[in-house]
């Protein structure tokens, strides 16, 4: 009796077990089965003769054991034979050469069978449970999920799901302001699913384009309903991004259906991303007119694309070169993201600046590297250059101050080339000055001839 109580409780214990792992039944009890013929298997060679029935409903479960009746003296396998004597037992009306069937309780099997059993019993439900998880999270790549924060480490937040399932959040995917508490909820997508030697791993991403549509998606129904499809979205985690969007239905305005009245749909947007700026445009085809969208606001004055080499050139007045490149090249570099073009941005200089030389003209004296430190900051040509401030040049281009006096000296020096000396001027004014006074001689001529002509 002490035994089938043991044998039962150790079936309580396995539900309890299965209904904490989120096991359907029909799966726990193959689980089960497997696990008594390993064991039968492990202790008698085989489990062929075996008929294990489980009851769920019950919560027990029996192991019928099928012999075939021998003579009493030509018994060679107790597992597989049973004598005529010992089958009459069981059935009084057997005969040899017949089965007999007879119940066998696994408890008295012994400690270590059962033992055996547990273990078997937990690898089976613990590889299982890792297939659920693996497949479960494979089908929700790209979707964004809540989870409970459970442990904050230096490269990692470990996470809980509604089941209990473990979650990790990287440091490198997180947003740079992100900070959480044990206990808070975190909203991230499912970047991917690692599944090295059986042992899933869910990784999820707040830096992910993919997060930014799927919010997109859930604040603005036209999105989620098909009727606006976003393009393209080029993102700085935290800092800035950009959002190309197109409508199917010329009555709808993507641009204003994504921004919301007065802001309320993209606002929540912004929140989740700790204030992360959006720029929300109209996609278009024409890559010129796209590229001038995704440089906005800077208003542009004339383009030149290269569409086989992916380049563009991009004009502008000088007050607008600023707009933009951007706080710290920003909107630059998202707009080069956005189109998936090298942008390179130009000042349209005027006639007052006919003089003016393009850095790009002194890659022989200054090296590559130091020119586009300054293009970064909005100086693109030499005057550019030489009318910043020299502690901006060294602040703002994080140059070293003997990099910037050289570069002050080289480009100084090219226009005091061109500069006419004063000898030279003196010459140039004392030329005219005598080609002046052959002009009045001239005329002093010329009014004689008249005057002798009248008399």
């Amino acid at each position: 009796m002490a035994k089938k109580v043991e044998t039962i409780s150790m079936i309580d214990t396995l539900a309890e077990f299965k209904e904490l792992k989120n096991i359907d039944k029909d799966t726990m009890i193959n689980v089960l089965e497997e696990s008594f013929r390993n064991v039968i298997a492990k202790m008698f060679g085989t489990d062929e003769n075996y008929d294990v029935i489980i009851n769920p409903e019950k919560g027990d479960f029996e192991i019928w054991r099928n012999r075939k009746v021998v003579a009493d003296d030509e018994l060679e396998d107790p597992n597989l034979q049973l004598t005529l004597t010992e089958a009459r037992k069981i059935d009084a009306d057997c005969e040899v050469g017949e089965e007999v069937t007879d119940e066998v309780h696994f408890a008295d099997f012994g400690r270590r069978a059962i033992l055996n059993l547990r273990q078997t019993l937990a690898s089976k439900i613990l590889e299982l449970q890792k297939d659920n998880l693996y497949a479960k999270y494979k089908d929700k790549i790209g979707t964004i999920i809540a989870a409970d924060v459970y442990q904050v480490w230096k490269r990692e937040i470990l996470l809980l799901d509604d089941d209990g399932n473990e979650l990790l959040l990287p440091k490198s995917e997180q947003i740079p302001s992100d900070f959480y508490r044990k206990g808070e909820t975190v909203r991230a997508v499912v970047q991917r699913v690692d599944n090295v030697n059986n042992n899933p791993k869910i990784i999820l991403s707040r830096t992910d384009k993919m997060f930014l549509q799927r919010l997109f998606e859930l604040e603005v129904p036209e999105i989620n309903d098909g009727l606006i499809t976003i393009k393209a979205i080029a993102r700085i985690p935290g800092e800035r991004a950009k959002v190309a969007v197109e409508s199917y239905d010329d009555r709808i305005d993507p641009v204003g259906a994504c921004v919301g009245m007065k802001g309320s749909r993209i606002h929540g947007i912004v929140r989740e991303l700790r204030n992360e700026n959006i720029d929300v445009i109209n996609y278009t085809s024409n890559i010129s007119l796209f590229i001038q969208r995704a440089l906005s606001p800077a208003k542009i004055s004339s383009i030149r694309v290269n569409e086989e080499e992916k380049k563009a050139e991009v004009y502008l007045r000088p007050e607008e070169v600023s707009l933009a490149i951007g706080k710290g090249g920003l909107n630059i570099k998202l707009a080069c993201m956005l189109t998936e073009y090298t942008i390179d941005v130009f000042r349209d200089i005027d006639g007052a600046d006919e003089e003016d030389i393009y850095l790009d003209e002194f890659a022989d004296e200054i090296d590559a590297w130091v020119i586009d430190a300054l293009k970064n900051i909005g100086c693109y040509t030499a005057k550019n250059v030489l009318a910043t401030p020299r502690e901006e040049l060294i602040e703002r281009a994080d140059l070293e101050e003997s990099t910037v006096d050289d570069v002050l000296a080289i480009l100084a020096a090219e226009f005091e080339e061109d500069e006419p000396t004063d000898a030279e001027s003196d010459s140039e004014d004392h030329v005219d000055d005598n080609q002046s006074n052959d002009e009045d001689i001239e005329d002093g001529g010329n009014d004689n001839e008249s005057n002798n002509k009248n008399e």
